[in-house]
C-alpha cells in the first residue's frame, strides 16, 4: 500500500474517533441532566462553558499549527480529550462537569484544526475531492458511538464504564495510529493573525459554519431531549441516530452533489432541508414526522461546513491552518452557543418554541452564501 494511502486512511480513523467520542458524551446529556437534577436554563449554562473554552484556545491552536506539523498537537489533542471525556464520566458535581467540559471543549478545539489542516493539505494530493468523506466518517463515529451508547442505556450500564471505555479505546488508537499521519505540512507563510478590519473572505466563510453549526451543535445536545419530552420516546436516543445518519449518508455522496449542482447552489438546496425538516418536527410532534423531520436536517446540514473548510483552504491571506482556525472559531461557537440559548428559550417559553432558532438559522445560509460568492467572482 502506497504511502499516501496510509496517510488517508489514518486521517479516517481520526475523523471516526471524533465522531465517536463526541456523540458518547452527547448522547449521554440526558443522563447528566437528570443525574445533576438541572433544568433547561441551568443545563444551558453548564454548556455554556464550551465556547468560552473553545475561544481561549484560539489562540494557542492558531500558534501550535504553525508552529509543529499539524500531526503533533492533533495527537496530543486527542489524547487529553480522551482524558476529558472519561472525567465527564466521573462527574458527580457541576463544579467537576464544567471542569470536564472546559478541557473537553478545548482539546476539541485544537484537534480540529489540526485535523482539519492534515485533510486540507492531502486534499491537494489527490484528483477526486476527499474532504467530505473524511466529515461522513466523523459522522459515521457519530452513529456508531449513538448505537453503542443506546445499548448500553437499554442495558442499564452507568455512565462512568461508558465513558472510561471509550476514553481507553482512544487512547491506545490514537497512539498507534498517529505514526501513519502526514508529516512535513507546516505552512512557511501566512501564519500571522492580521487585528483590524476582518476579512470579508473569511468573515462570510466563518458565518456560513456559524449558523451550520447553531443547527448541527443544537442537534446534537437538544435531539435527545425533544424526543424525550416533546415526542415522548422512551428511547430518546432515536431522533439522534436518524440525524447522525443522514448526515453521514449525505457526506458520503457530498461531493458528488457539489461537482453535478455547484457549491451556491448546494448551500440553497442544505438550507432549504433545514428549514422543511425543523418545521415538520415542530408542527406534527409525533415519531415518524419527527424521524422523517430530523433526517431532513441532517442530509441539510452535512455538506456545509466540509464544503466551507475546502473555501477556507484557498484563501490568500492566511495559511490554510490559520484560515482553519478562525473559520472554526465561528463554528465552534454556533455549536456551542447554539445549545445554551435553545436551552433559555425553552425554559422561558417550550422547547418546540426554541427549535423555531435551526430553522432560522437554517434561512441564513442562502443570504450568506449569495454575498460570498459575489464577492468571490
Amino acid at each position: 500500500m502506497r504511502l499516501l494511502d496510509k496517510q488517508r486512511i489514518s486521517l479516517s480513523l481520526f475523523f471516526f474517533l471524533s465522531g465517536f467520542s463526541f456523540s458518547s458524551w452527547a448522547s449521554r446529556i440526558p443522563t447528566i441532566k437528570a443525574a445533576l437534577h438541572l433544568n433547561e436554563a441551568e443545563l444551558g449554562t453548564v454548556l455554556l462553558t464550551m465556547p468560552i473554552s473553545s475561544l481561549i484556545g484560539l489562540p494557542l491552536s492558531g500558534w501550535l499549527v504553525s508552529k509543529f506539523d499539524s500531526r503533533v498537537p492533533l495527537t496530543a489533542a486527542m489524547v487529553f480529550h480522551a482524558v476529558a471525556l472519561a472525567c465527564i464520566g466521573f462527574a458527580n458535581t457541576t463544579v467537576a462537569l464544567i471542569m470536564a467540559l472546559f478541557l473537553l471543549s478545548l482539546t476539541m478545539r485544537i484537534f480540529n484544526i489540526a485535523v482539519n489542516t492534515q485533510a486540507i493539505t492531502l486534499q491537494k494530493q489527490f484528483d477526486l475531492k476527499i474532504n467530505g468523506s473524511f466529515h461522513a466518517l466523523w459522522s459515521t463515529g457519530g452513529i456508531v458511538g449513538i448505537g453503542f451508547t443506546t445499548l448500553l442505556v437499554s442495558l442499564n450500564v452507568a455512565i462512568t464504564p461508558h465513558l472510561l471505555s471509550v476514553a481507553t479505546a482512544v487512547i491506545l488508537i490514537t497512539i498507534t495510529a498517529s505514526r501513519f499521519l502526514l508529516r512535513n505540512d507546516k505552512a512557511t507563510s501566512g501564519n500571522k493573525l492580521a487585528f483590524g478590519k476582518p476579512d470579508p473572505y473569511i468573515l462570510y466563510l466563518g458565518l456560513l459554519v456559524f449558523f451550520a453549526a447553531v443547527c448541527e451543535g443544537g442537534m446534537f445536545d437538544w435531539s435527545g431531549i425533544y424526543f424525550q419530552q416533546v415526542v415522548k420516546e422512551d428511547v430518546f436516543t432515536a431522533g439522534y441516530l436518524i440525524f447522525m445518519s443522514f448526515m453521514a449518508l449525505s457526506r458520503f455522496i457530498s461531493d458528488k452533489i457539489i461537482d453535478r449542482i455547484g457549491m451556491p447552489k448546494t448551500y440553497i438546496f442544505s438550507a432549504t432541508l433545514i428549514f422543511c425538516g425543523i418545521t415538520l418536527a415542530i408542527l406534527f410532534p409525533s415519531f415518524w414526522p419527527a424521524m422523517i423531520g430530523f433526517s431532513l436536517v441532517g442530509f441539510g446540514t452535512a455538506s456545509v461546513i466540509p464544503m466551507t473548510y475546502t473555501l477556507a483552504g484557498a484563501s490568500k491571506k492566511y495559511s490554510p491552518g490559520i484560515a482553519l482556525s478562525l473559520i472554526v472559531t465561528y463554528g465552534i461557537v454556533g455549536m456551542l452557543m447554539g445549545p445554551p440559548l435553545i436551552g433559555y428559550i425553552a425554559h422561558a417559553t417550550s422547547l418546540k418554541f426554541a427549535f423555531i432558532t435551526f430553522a432560522l438559522s437554517g434561512l441564513m445560509l442562502i443570504p450568506i452564501s449569495q454575498l460570498f460568492f459575489k464577492l468571490k467572482n
